[in-house]
């Protein structure tokens, strides 16, 4: 919900979707690993059902349509904004896999207890 929550405030106000998807999947990533060590689960099983409402199924149905109905230009765009979404989910995805990974390996600054 938080995912599509942000997708839908770049929406509302305008903005670059595209950015707005990328934040979106970032913080689905984010949330999903939380949840998954929480609950001691895999990943995908919150990753899958947060990325679910991102994925741009009704662009690409109007991509083809476009397509179909023999309006060239109004598909390759549509489509280029399909490929664009999708790479920002992947991005968005991995870069929070890789935010993760390096928060593990930074040294642990907690003080030591004495015995």
């Amino acid at each position: 919900m938080i995912g599509w929550g942000i997708y839908f405030l770049f929406y509302m106000y305008e903005q670059n979707v595209v950015y707005g998807t990328f934040i979106a999947a970032f913080f689905v990533g984010v949330i999903s690993q939380v949840f998954a060590r929480f609950y001691k689960t895999p990943i995908l099983i919150f990753t899958v059902g947060g990325i679910i409402p991102l994925v741009p199924g009704g662009l690409a149905y109007d991509a083809m349509r476009h397509f179909v109905q023999n309006d060239y230009n109004g598909a390759v765009s549509l489509a280029a904004k399909v490929l664009l979404l999708s790479i920002a989910i992947a991005i968005g995805l991995v870069a929070s896999e890789v935010a993760n990974q390096f928060i593990k390996k930074l040294p642990d600054r907690r003080p030591k207890r004495m015995k």
